[in-house]
């Protein structure tokens, strides 16, 4: 499989916990080597009253923020799997997932005991309106 199937079939629950008010965050880590890049943290907006993801990309000396439709965001995120991270961590408030791509570029797909026990204000804010 690949890393854009595997990753896709990851995503499928970052879309699930938005639709059901679990999303709590987003995060890519563990860079490959000494990067500019060290991070990507993904939040719900709500912009023009409809839900997108906003992206903070985290260098060693800036962020830039860019805005993306929730499937949007599925195609730019994989862009950066395996150059430069390694893993992306789904925060739920029912359980944290964890993709991840070992030294030989196997991917695992583990589930842990929730580590947020609130879900994201603005996804919560946003279900109560509809």
């Amino acid at each position: 499989m690949s890393f854009t199937e595997s990753f896709s079939d990851f995503y499928n629950h970052v879309k699930a916990s938005l639709a059901d008010g679990t999303f709590a965050k987003l995060t890519m880590a563990k860079t490959i080597g000494n990067t500019d890049l060290m991070n990507i943290y993904v939040r719900p907006i709500v912009e023009e009253g409809i839900l997108k993801m906003e992206l903070k990309y985290k260098f060693q000396q800036e962020e830039i923020i860019e805005i993306h439709t929730i499937d949007n965001a599925r195609d730019t995120l994989v862009s950066y799997i395996n150059n430069p991270f390694l893993s992306a961590i789904l925060f739920t408030t029912e359980f944290d997932l964890t993709y991840k791509l070992n030294k030989k570029r196997a991917v695992s797909i583990t589930e842990k005991a929730n580590t947020f026990g609130n879900a994201n204000e603005v996804l919560l804010d946003y279900l109560a309106s509809k």
